[in-house]
């Protein structure tokens, strides 16, 4: 079931936190951490942004012990 829009209001948007790409923000993907909450447009854009911090993680020092 398909809720009705009026044609005059628009969705709230909000842009990915990688790509930048606006989009309606109850269709964002919304993965929360301890301290962050990003938007992404898709699992492509999630999984490079998880990509960057552990690149980043890893270059900090003591980075990489477990």
């Amino acid at each position: 079931m398909t809720t009705p829009t009026h044609p005059d209001i628009q969705p709230q948007k909000i842009a990915c936190s990688v790509c930048l790409k606006e989009i309606p923000l109850n269709l964002a993907d919304t993965p929360v951490g301890a301290d962050y909450v990003g938007h992404y447009c898709g699992i492509e854009c999630y999984e490079e942004f998880a990509a960057r911090q552990k690149v980043e993680a890893a270059a900090q020092p003591g980075g990489n012990q477990k």
